[in-house]
């Protein structure tokens, strides 16, 4: 387990988003702080397994996405999430502000790890990379989180 990737997530992304207003645009992409946080809050959920989303990656292909998981490698800017094939458009807002965003957002980070508290090797699926663990999981908060601190420039 990394556990200075699962700490960064759990003690420093909140606190970074908390420094944007909310209608600040991205450095790329069509989403504003808050929709950003949103998006991530509304993954920690599908994570911890409130949201389910059918795999839309062909079996074959699971290994090599495994491998970009375990790798070092970020997400390059502009990589559309799986569920946004419906629309290249922005979700609409859910919550009244940034400061409601970012609570349920820690909130939905707080429900994942105590989604895998009692078993870490108990496993969600993830649309693209398959069936992952806690430790999986992990891995891709840590690399979709830093993508959207890198987009407003946080990181």
């Amino acid at each position: 387990m990394d556990e200075h990737k699962l700490n960064f997530i759990t003690k420093h992304s909140v606190a970074l988003f908390k420094t944007l207003p909310a209608e600040k645009m991205g450095n790329w992409g069509k989403m504003n702080a808050q929709q950003a946080v949103e998006h991530m809050a509304a993954f920690f959920t599908v994570s911890s397994g409130k949201i389910k989303f059918d795999l839309v990656t062909p079996v074959e292909h699971l290994p090599k996405y495994k491998e970009f998981l375990l790798s070092d490698k970020e997400f390059r800017e502009n990589t559309k999430a799986p569920t946004s094939v419906i629309s290249e458009e922005a979700l609409p807002l859910r919550y009244a502000n940034m400061e409601e965003a970012l609570e349920k957002f820690s909130d939905s980070i707080t429900a994942f790890e105590d989604y895998f508290k009692d078993d870490p090797l108990k496993t969600s699926l993830h649309p693209v990379f398959g069936e992952l663990n806690f430790e999986e999981w992990v891995l891709l908060h840590y690399k979709h989180v830093r993508h959207h601190l890198r987009q407003f420039g946080l990181v």
